[in-house]
């Protein structure tokens, strides 16, 4: 008996000729590979006697349903209606991002979609892009940066404080927070997270748990950022029953990490060889809920926005423990995730890829940009956008065109104009690269009430 399992051994176990075969292949090659064939053999005999034994199994539950029920590979043609679908503030939207979400409405198990005044250009969905769909989840309508999400702390300290104490406050942030690929603590907290069931019954996520607890309380690049400022509350009328006036604020927005990373990767090839597209759509292949995969992904995405979570309120700690203060009021949500929710009268998943939860009564936090205030909003449960809202300004130009059209003294200029201090960030993500937030929050007025406000003044991003 050769060392490496082939087709030919699980034929000879009795498997049938088809594509339970490469589902068993895949499986072995890619999380039991260094076990012995005599071994992986008797396990594989026992799932082909009682596949019903195996449901849901790590390993073997994709095998067994591969036996008793295959997931049926076949190319999806779009349908020549798009399903029912708003648009927020229309006139400040490219086309393009029009155009994605209009192909995504088309889709088989498209229900509803919504489009949010900071909405641009993505990948698969746009960003600020909202779809109802009917028992599938589509890991690019997720995002790649899973439960991606805003974190404010507001703290009983008067926002005078931080003209006294830049040079302090901007050593808070230097001390207490990390930024990039590579950006972990020397000194790293354990969290009830690594204790999930995700992290001991996925095989991929079982694999990635070292690089979620080196990387936790950590930021990634891009867009995120940790900020000092002033929180203004402006609704006599808040849930956290604080007077009117200004408070210290700390402000977070990050995701998953390299956990959320590897998890959308892996799905999203998954899904594009059960789900075949054509090629205008091919990044919104789904994953059936029904099936293995479908859970599995469900599973792990759940886990990527608790450990999202899970990072921020490790930022928050280690900040608050260097103030000396515990924050007064919170206020936190994600984006970059799917939910299921009633729609029309139907349970379905509803993915946000950059927009913000905004059911009745339900608070959030929508960033302008470093020198432009974010709101602090609590959502009208407003069925046309799917009780959604913008989850910041949205880029007005990519990043490529910052490069292009911006240089350092302009920002740091536009920076002095506003009297806020930053440390790292770049070209890319200079302020007038985001649209004017009073203009978004103008075309968005039936989804949202806003509480109060967020300026920023102390801000920290990757370099």
């Amino acid at each position: 008996m050769g060392k490496k399992l082939k087709g030919k051994d699980l034929i000879k176990l009795g498997f049938p000729k088809n594509n339970s075969i490469n589902i068993a292949l895949g499986q072995i090659n890619r999380y039991r590979k260094r076990e012995k064939k005599e071994k992986i053999l008797t396990e594989a005999k026992e799932v082909l006697l009682a596949p019903e034994k195996y449901n849901n199994h790590p390993i073997w539950g994709k095998v067994a349903e591969g036996l008793v029920k295959p997931v049926e590979v076949r190319m999806h043609e779009l349908k020549n209606t798009r399903a029912p679908f708003n648009i927020f503030g229309e006139n400040e939207i490219d086309d393009q991002a029009k155009y994605q979400l209009y192909n995504s409405l088309k889709l088989p198990i498209a229900v509803a979609g919504a489009l949010m005044p900071d909405a641009h250009t993505g990948y698969g969905l746009p960003i600020g892009g909202v779809l109802a769909t009917d028992n599938a989840v589509i890991p690019y309508g997720v995002g790649v940066d899973i439960g991606c999400r805003m974190s404010l702390s507001v703290f009983d300290i008067p926002a005078s404080y931080l003209k006294g104490k830049v040079h302090q406050y901007k050593q808070f942030l230097l001390d207490y927070t990390q930024f990039g690929m590579y950006g972990v603590h020397k000194k790293r907290n354990d969290h009830e997270i690594f204790s999930h069931e995700a992290f001991s019954t996925v095989p991929l996520v079982k694999r990635l748990k070292e690089k979620a607890y080196k990387q936790l309380g950590s930021s990634g690049g891009g867009n995120h950022f940790v900020e000092f400022g002033i929180v203004t509350i402006t609704d006599q009328n808040n849930e956290f029953n604080l007077p009117l006036g200004e408070y210290l604020g700390l402000l977070s927005h990050s995701g998953s990490r390299g956990l959320g990373a590897n998890i959308a990767k892996h799905y999203t090839y998954l899904a594009s060889k059960q789900c075949p597209l054509p090629k205008q759509v091919q990044h919104l292949a789904w994953l059936d809920l029904n099936t293995h995969d479908g859970q599995e992904y469900w599973m792990a995405m759940n886990l990527a926005g608790d450990y999202a979570k899970a990072c921020h309120d490790d930022i928050h700690k280690r900040i608050s423990k260097a103030l000396g203060k515990k924050p007064i009021a919170t206020v936190e949500n994600h984006h970059n995730f799917a939910w299921k929710q009633n729609v029309n009268g139907k349970e379905c998943v509803v993915h946000r890829k950059g927009a913000t939860p905004a059911s009745k009564g339900e608070l959030g936090i929508i960033p302008g940009s470093m020198t432009a205030p974010g709101f602090i909003v609590r959502g009208t449960g407003n069925e046309m956008s799917l009780q959604s809202a913008s989850h910041g300004a949205g880029r007005l130009h990519s990043r490529k065109k910052c490069k292009e059209n911006f240089t350092g003294s302009q920002m740091k200029q536009h920076l002095k104009n506003h009297d806020v201090t930053l440390i790292g960030g770049g070209i890319d993500e200079a302020p007038m690269a985001y649209k004017d937030i009073k203009n978004v929050m103008a075309n968005q007025l039936e989804l949202v009430e806003v509480l109060g406000t967020f300026t920023p003044k102390i801000v920290r991003m990757a370099k």
